[in-house]
């Protein structure tokens, strides 16, 4: 008999910054699975890019345009998502800026609050709105839910240059365990995935720099930079029934980098 926990049919999942990189590989990967996805990004062209490959696998689909530093268009995308869908089961907290500085010393206010309001502002607006309808459900007899925060090796590791980027992917860490405990009487969990190297369009300097090629990418033991792919198995893991017990983690995907 087929193992079946990992067929997503009748879940609804939703993936802020959904419409490119590793965002649009978890949201592929749940339509794949049989989830009907809601996704959020702030270009509308990309946003329609993915809305059209999403629906060759059958599922609904739901397209919305949505700046998640903006708290109101947090509050009214998402409750847009469950009118629509009827659902939310698994909300992926995924949209996210660069904003490095030639040095910390030089680092701007506007650079540092720009990240924060995108990075941390914009999951904290997401996971609460999520929670809020989570433990709507779980009150009406209708317990159960999945939180998943994308943060970075740059959370846990020296990001020179980069400490707007890293203090928000700390503290996404720090939500998603303390939304962990405190939901889990809901039976929501709430997880984080921290990506490696991985090309998309935010490492687009590094992916084009010989220097980055020669020095850097040697030392992944998986020889190879990382592919908004390879974090679908991930998404569906944490939106199925396969992980209901299983909360507070962190998942480090990065083909080996951080250990080596």
């Amino acid at each position: 008999m087929a193992f079946e926990p990992f067929n997503l049919s009748g879940k609804v999942a939703l993936v802020t910054g959904g419409n490119r990189g590793i965002g649009l590989g978890m949201a592929e990967a749940l339509a794949q699975a049989g989830a009907d996805v809601a996704f959020w990004g702030s270009n509308p062209r990309f946003n329609d890019e993915a809305k059209t490959r999403l629906e060759a696998y059958g599922g609904r689909v739901l397209a919305q345009t949505v700046d998640v530093a903006d708290e109101s268009a947090v509050v009214a995308a998402m409750a847009q998502a469950v009118a629509v869908l009827g659902r939310v089961d698994s909300v992926i907290a995924n949209a996210g800026i660069g904003g490095g500085a030639p040095s910390f010393s030089d680092m701007s206010l506007e650079i540092w609050r720009r990240v924060l309001s995108v990075n941390l502002d914009g999951a904290f607006f997401t996971c609460r709105e999520a929670c809020k309808h989570m433990v709507a459900r779980a009150e009406g007899g209708d317990a159960g839910g999945s939180i998943m925060v994308t943060a970075s090796l740059a959370a846990i590791e020296g990001a020179a240059r980069n400490e707007a980027y890293a203090a928000t992917k700390g503290g996404v860490i720090s939500m998603m365990r303390a939304i962990a405990v405190e939901h889990a009487r809901y039976g929501v969990r709430a997880n984080a995935i921290l990506p490696g190297w991985i090309a998309t369009d935010m490492t687009a300097g590094a992916q084009s720099s010989p220097a980055f090629a020669e020095k850097v990418i040697p030392r992944v033991p998986a020889r190879r930079w990382g592919e908004p792919a390879d974090f679908g198995g991930i998404a569906v893991y944490l939106t199925s029934d396969a992980s209901t017990y299983h909360s507070g983690d962190c998942f480090v995907i990065d083909g080996g980098y951080s250990i080596f």
